[in-house]
């Protein structure tokens, strides 16, 4: 095994229905609830079955202060489900342009390609949402004026 490599563990049944609640409390912006997971040791980048995280869950749905908690505590922006998308692409396929704004100021990597070797910007175009494109491009713009590199 590599030094990144971790070996596969077995998740208790119980691990697994936390993991699902913390999901289902991003997908739901139940912030108490996701707050409560987490103190009760369930990790933030915690992933289901599908590789989703809170942050998925949240982007996708448009939960702007769950994105902003889970950006806060350090989560992975640009953790990759099984079909390799990000937080970010999801935010742009359901047309949540304040998330996508606020996912690439924090420093979510616009260029990963998913498993349709698709970037966000690129699903953005193909479902024609030409609002999420000038957020992105607003984002970029604003990422690139302060100093940092956007990838």
């Amino acid at each position: 095994m590599g030094v990144d490599e971790t070996p596969a563990t077995e998740i208790s049944p119980e691990m697994v229905e936390q993991i699902e609640a913390l999901l289902e409390a991003a997908r739901y912006d139940d912030l108490d609830d996701l707050k409560e997971l987490e103190s009760a040791g369930v990790s933030l980048n915690a992933k289901d079955s599908q590789g989703r995280t809170a942050l998925h869950m949240a982007a996708a749905n448009g939960h702007h202060g769950i994105v902003e908690y889970l950006i806060s505590k350090g989560v992975d922006l640009n953790s990759l489900n099984e079909e390799k998308n990000t937080p970010l692409h999801w935010a742009c396929l359901n047309d949540r342009i304040e998330v996508v704004k606020t996912l690439i100021l924090a420093g979510a990597n616009v260029a990963i390609l998913n498993s349709h070797e698709r970037t966000p910007i690129d699903e953005a175009l193909s479902k024609g949402k030409m609002d999420v494109l000038d957020a992105i491009n607003s984002a970029v713009a604003q990422v690139e004026l302060s100093g940092a590199s956007v990838s």
